[in-house]
């Protein structure tokens, strides 16, 4: 595995296990301590680190409570179908669902809520990387999952996470996922036009 495909798989991780539940104080400190360089991506990983420096485990909570769960809803709908569709449980998560069983990947028995959830999205997409649903899946079967299920629309998901009003410490999380889209969609477009 290239250290490349690892750094992805660690982007893919860190987004899922902030978008999951709300992150533990000990997530919140390893998230304390990155840095970024001077691109989008590392400016955004920078604002993160930042802004969890000025965190609470509490203060967090309640956000990702206001944004994801709230009284009768959140500010955002994190699923694939409702993007996608307008609404829950959709042709979207059909679709997902039969991709997650030629690929191996079966639902948590502890999650209720649809697979097309952007945290559970962010995860099969480190394991296949890393090859958690058996060997690392190749670059020709990542990039059909990610075009299927998360590039129609993460990538606009993120930019409402990052211009949430109810979003602090969110905020920049929605950044890294955008500019983290973005430079997938290129960059599986451009192994797409590399003759095999």
């Amino acid at each position: 595995m290239t250290e490349e495909d690892r750094l992805r798989a660690d982007l893919y991780d860190l987004m899922a296990a902030l978008l999951v539940r709300p992150p533990s104080s000990d997530l919140i400190a390893r998230v304390r301590a990155l840095s970024g360089g001077d691109t989008p991506l590392g400016r955004a990983i920078s604002a993160l680190a930042s802004g969890a420096a000025q965190a609470t485990g509490r203060s967090v909570e309640r956000e990702f409570n206001r944004l994801f769960i709230g009284l009768g809803r959140g500010e955002l709908l994190p699923f694939g179908s409702v993007y996608l569709t307008g609404f829950l449980n959709e042709r979207p998560l059909a679709q997902l669902r039969r991709d997650m069983a030629s690929l191996g990947i079966e639902r948590a028995p502890d999650v209720c809520e649809p697979e097309d959830n952007i945290a559970s999205l962010c995860e099969m997409m480190a394991g296949l990387i890393l090859g958690r649903f058996g060997s690392p899946a190749p670059l020709a079967v990542q990039r059909d999952f990610f075009d299927r299920h998360l590039a129609p629309w993460a990538g606009h998901f993120f930019a409402d996470l990052a211009g949430a009003k109810g979003a602090a410490f969110y905020a920049p999380v929605g950044a890294v996922g955008q500019a983290f889209m973005e430079i997938e969609v290129q960059a599986f477009r451009m192994a797409g036009e590399v003759p095999a």
